[in-house]
């Protein structure tokens, strides 16, 4: 099993919403502060949000006020739902426990009309 896993990836129009879900091993969901990131075709990976074990949450500036990052205790996933988006927002992204290697192997969100 992997230890993160995500889902959800699809192809949506602009100013549509989307949720994506990163299954994570129960140690990594346990100990880790747990990210969101992106990569968009010639661009460097970037961070689009984290979220500690105990809840604080943090937001690239590009996204705040349009995503929100959860924990679900329950199947030790971590969520991002995104709202309002833009074709700027087309992109791989990726799941990461921070602090360590750990990658997930992405989902592609593309945005267009």
């Amino acid at each position: 099993q992997a230890q993160l896993e995500e889902s959800g990836g699809d192809l949506v129009q602009p100013g549509g919403s989307l949720r994506l879900s990163c299954a994570a091993s129960r140690f990594i969901f346990t100990f880790n502060t747990v990210g969101w990131y992106r990569q968009a075709p010639g661009k460097q990976r970037e961070m689009v949000a984290t979220i500690a074990t105990y809840g604080a949450a943090d937001y690239s500036d590009s996204v705040n006020g349009r995503f929100t990052i959860s924990r679900d205790s329950a199947d030790s996933t971590v969520n991002l739902q995104m709202n309002t988006l833009k074709p700027e927002d087309t992109a791989v992204y990726y799941c990461h426990a921070l602090d360590t290697s750990i990658w997930g192997q992405g989902t592609q969100v593309t945005v267009s009309s």
